[in-house]
């Protein structure tokens, strides 16, 4: 989930991503979400009946998510992962094999790279200058599938830390809600293909507070997903592209 912003370089001293601020905050990198995110991708895969023979991941982190999707689909497809951490890309290297590659480097910085399918899951949060991010993108897959935070809700806002704990730990500098995602994309002349919610407040529960607060989140969410999502919060959105 980490990046460069496009024309940029390195800085170890400054980018918490390289210099391994982000490693001593998120020891797992986020690997414990892997699982998760991967069930839904199958689930979209399944529902638009897509079958990419190469996929790349942009912000690929720890390499879980490659890993088990390729478990999933085995020889049919290669991956490739793409992270500018060395700390991340070091946790990747156990992973890797003759269809499963990483590389420590800034995707927007690439020539001649090419791709089936580009995932780009918990990401655009992170980067500063994502409009030029997303246009720097689109010409390198065919497909592209984002993940989105929804972080912006009521009940986010109506806590003084709300967003601040986002920022602080996980580096989120960008929030979006449904629309605002799907805008942005349009925005910068990208094809909606299909989109629905994911579930992350339910299925990635850990706190007490978060607990607590499953059930009202889903009865609310099958009578109004939309409503939930914009009050509760606690819901991404998954959202394929072209």
């Amino acid at each position: 989930m980490t990046l460069l912003t496009p024309g940029s370089r390195y800085e170890e001293d400054l980018n918490p991503y390289t210099d391994g601020t982000y490693l001593e905050k998120n020891p797992l990198w986020h690997t414990d979400e892997s699982a998760f995110k991967v069930k839904q991708i199958l689930k979209l895969f399944r529902k638009d009946r897509l079958h990419p023979r190469s996929i790349c991941e942009v912000g690929c982190g720890a390499g879980e998510v490659l890993k088990l999707l390729q478990q999933q689909m085995g020889d049919a497809c290669d991956f490739w992962g793409y992270d500018i951490s060395p700390q991340a890309l070091e946790m990747c290297r156990s992973k890797a094999n003759q269809r499963l590659q990483f590389k420590l480097a800034d995707i927007c910085q690439e020539e001649g790279t090419f791709f089936d399918l580009m995932l780009v899951l918990d990401v655009i949060e992170h980067v500063e200058d994502y409009f030029g991010f997303l246009r720097s993108i689109r010409p390198k897959a065919d497909l592209k599938l984002f993940h989105f935070p929804l972080d912006l809700s009521v009940q986010a806002l109506s806590r003084k830390r709300g967003l601040l704990t986002r920022r602080d730990r996980y580096g989120h500098i960008q929030y979006f809600t449904k629309e605002t995602a799907l805008a942005t994309l349009e925005g910068l002349h990208y094809e909606i293909l299909d989109y629905f919610y994911t579930p992350r407040c339910i299925e990635l529960a850990k706190q007490m507070i978060q607990k607590l607060a499953l059930v009202p989140r889903a009865l609310c969410f099958a009578i109004h997903p939309d409503l939930t999502a914009r009050i509760l919060g606690g819901y991404s959105l998954l959202v394929l592209a072209r």
